[in-house]
């Protein structure tokens, strides 16, 4: 049975695997978002399979950035907080 959790669960897993570990919350979270490691929605939680996350860090892969084109032909990041383009 897969051990499914919340991010802030799976960080805490990692450190007790490894308490010197530079895995950060925004990390984990980041790979969540990007669909790199499947998730389930829970009520407001995103749990994760913490073995598939274990997994995909030690694999060492790093998702795409989703990206998406404005008018003006400018790629602009879909992360972070909403942001106006200079035109």
């Amino acid at each position: 049975m897969p051990r499914m959790r919340t991010a802030g669960k799976v960080l805490e897993i990692i450190k007790e695997e490894d308490p010197g570990t530079e895995v950060s919350i925004q990390y984990i979270r980041y790979l969540i978002k990007s669909g790199a490691v499947p998730s389930v929605t829970v009520g407001r939680k995103k749990l994760v399979d913490a073995d598939m996350v274990i997994q995909h860090i030690a694999a060492g892969t790093t998702p795409a950035m989703p990206s998406r084109s404005t008018d003006m032909g400018q790629i602009v990041p879909m992360t972070g907080k909403l942001r106006r383009v200079a035109t």
